[in-house]
């Protein structure tokens, strides 16, 4: 089988694309990635260098998302049905959704990470006319799609409110190949993700970092104040690094429709304390502790209740090991699988 999939290199679409299309290959499905918006990162070519990925192709336009970004995805539609004649797919996979209404003449797969609507939603901002545009470009892809795939219920209930897709649905929640060695955890609580989004809620641990008996260090792009060791952006093996030693992840997100650091997090062997929404509950209930995203004294209270008892740091960073073993890269692999062969046999009934 052939795979058509279009990913970016802005946030953890990238990590998702290259994880599914390495696992994809254990079963003879060929992808080719093609990759739109900001050009790769050096640190992100060395990643992709290493893969066993060798068909990537890369077009610098704009993401739908993006400001004023409609030229760009005009030209990004007939860049990709070039290379659609050129690859001859049999599925399209498109981690996006306004290129599901070009003319592939093949049965189209779109996948919903997050949206714009729903982001708005989650962090109390109203959607301003400029969004009127997106709104139809993702109603119009996702009812030109044949199928729409999310990652946990909770993103697709989202996905189903904001925009009501017509096509067949499921979930196909993420997976991580990722490996880390059984090593001595130092006393650390690690965070990562954008400072300045507002989603991520990463500014929360910085205001009750200065009240907590250990430090506290935040991996990403943005400003932190004092009394957090500011990491900045970090290449793939130095955030493997820096989970590998830290005994706490927190992400008290307000918006996280997976969560991939969260997967990590857990596979390094991370006790984990997480926002107290739907998506967070749906892969992690019973193995995460859970705040309420707008309260600092609860997220305090969790973090210092983890630091000053070992036996129950152990214990949760156990369950939350086991849980996030349970979201392997192979399953991950299976599950679009399930759903190339789905709607490619609908095709065929339909041909018939």
């Amino acid at each position: 089988m052939k795979v058509l999939m279009t990913t970016d290199a802005v946030g953890g679409a990238w990590t998702y694309s290259l994880t599914l299309a390495e696992a994809l290959a254990e079963h003879d499905v060929v992808v080719t990635l093609a990759v739109m918006g900001p050009p790769p990162r050096a640190d992100q070519r060395t990643e992709l260098a290493a893969s066993t990925i060798d068909s990537v192709h890369f077009g610098d336009y704009a993401l739908e998302w993006m400001d004023e970004p409609w030229a760009d995805v005009e030209r990004a539609g007939e860049w990709l049905l070039r290379l659609a004649e050129d690859v001859a797919p049999d599925v399209v996979h498109l981690n996006g959704y306004a290129h599901a209404v070009l003319p592939w003449g093949i049965p189209v797969v779109v996948v919903g990470h997050s949206d714009v609507l729903s982001w708005h939603a989650a962090v109390g901002r109203v959607v301003d006319a400029r969004w009127t545009r997106y709104r139809a470009a993702v109603e119009a892809g996702l009812a030109a799609a044949d199928l729409l795939v999310a990652p946990t219920r909770a993103m697709l209930e989202e996905l189903a409110r904001f925009y009501g897709p017509p096509c067949p649905s499921l979930v196909v929640p993420n997976g991580s190949g990722r490996e880390f060695p059984s090593r001595a955890k130092s006393e650390l609580v690690l965070a990562a993700g954008r400072l300045w989004d507002e989603a991520k809620n990463v500014q929360a641990l910085v205001r009750v970092a200065p009240r907590l008996r250990w430090p506290v260090a935040v991996a990403g792009e943005g400003a932190v104040g004092s009394g957090v060791d500011a990491m900045g952006r970090l290449s793939r093996d130095e955030i493997d690094e820096a989970l590998a030693a830290a005994a706490i992840f927190a992400a008290p997100a307000r918006y996280e429709p997976f969560g991939l650091a969260a997967l990590e997090a857990g596979l390094a062997g991370c006790a984990l304390v997480l926002g107290d929404i739907a998506s967070l509950r749906e892969v992690w209930g019973g193995a995460a502790a859970f705040v309420d995203p707008d309260d600092d004294r609860a997220l305090e209270d969790a973090l210092q209740a983890l630091i000053d008892d070992h036996e129950l740091r152990g214990d949760c960073a156990e369950r939350a090991r086991r849980r996030a073993l349970e979201y392997s890269a192979a399953r991950m692999a299976d599950g679009y699988l399930s759903a190339y062969t789905r709607v490619l046999r609908r095709e065929r009934v339909e041909a018939r």
